[in-house]
């Protein structure tokens, strides 16, 4: 299997088992999540990783959808208040997974980063790939721990509406979402269909190879490349801020920065003030 660099932000299927097996293993986060279910918890009981505790990305790792958007950020009392319970402490490191392929993992790895901890690490390929590997899963929920991370927001790299059109119109808009919900030929969730006008379209779906597992660097580096990355500064959108966060974790193994809009489309179309393209990219 794949081992990766200790400062990469993906963990394999054989490191983490090897990690699990130590005397201090890393605190292990299932984010399961699926749009328009109320909960993936019954998911999560039904088998997860050992040891790992249940966090619900739309109770926990956002705040209550509003003009903010679908999937606003927590506010950091929530989110810390979450992270304690599931034993996150400051200098233990963190893994974070989801059924795969990470769509809503990276969105707790983003959180954690931007909240300020300093390492965190999400499963390459998910629980998918774990049980690919024949290893086993667990029935057994974690007592409620008491975590001592403090979260710190403002470590990561955001911008809010008006700066998602500074960076159409200066630097590299990407839209994350599926094609045609860029092209608004589609819109089955926000009230507009259509796209940031500028933006480029970069699906959140092509980060990955049909396992579910990330691409090679090199590979993300050519994709992100050939769209203008690497000469303009990058700022990546979605539906709700929940996608984009794989996307910039994409761009993080192409050593690509970036930044996220946490409103996303579901923030921009429900202000009217706010323009709408649709069709695909000019030029």
């Amino acid at each position: 299997m794949d081992s990766f660099p200790k400062n990469s932000p993906l963990i394999s299927v054989a490191d983490l088992a090897a990690a699990l097996a130590a005397d201090r293993p890393p605190v292990l986060l299932d984010i399961r999540f699926q749009l328009g279910r109320t909960s993936s918890v019954g998911d999560y009981e039904a088998g997860h990783l050992p040891g790992a505790y249940f966090v619900d990305l739309d109770r926990e790792l956002a705040a209550p959808p509003g003009t903010a958007g679908r999937h606003p950020l927590p506010d950091e009392e929530t989110l810390g208040a979450a992270l304690s319970r599931a034993g996150v402490d400051a200098d233990r490191p963190v893994v974070v997974y989801d059924a795969g392929p990470a769509m809503s993992a990276a969105r707790a790895w983003w959180l954690l980063r931007w909240a300020g901890h300093p390492d965190v690490r999400v499963l390459d390929g998910g629980l998918a790939a774990w049980e690919a590997a024949g290893l086993p899963l667990s029935t057994e929920v974690p007592p409620a721990a008491a975590g001592d991370f403090k979260p710190v927001p403002g470590r990561m790299a955001t911008v809010d509406a008006d700066g998602a059109a500074a960076f159409a119109r200066r630097g590299l808009l990407l839209d994350a979402r599926a094609g045609e919900r860029y092209r608004g030929e589609v819109e089955p969730i926000d009230s507009k269909a259509g796209h940031i006008p500028g933006a480029v379209s970069a699906p959140t779906t092509e980060n990955t190879g049909p396992d579910g597992r990330f691409l090679p660097a090199a590979a993300l580096a050519a994709r992100f490349g050939a769209l203008g990355a690497g000469e303009r500064e990058v700022a990546v959108y979605c539906g709700s801020g929940v996608t984009a966060a794989h996307q910039v974790l994409a761009l993080e193994l192409a050593g690509l920065p970036a930044a996220l809009y946490p409103g996303s489309w579901s923030e921009w179309s429900r202000d009217p003030q706010r323009p709408v393209a649709t069709g695909p990219e000019e030029g």
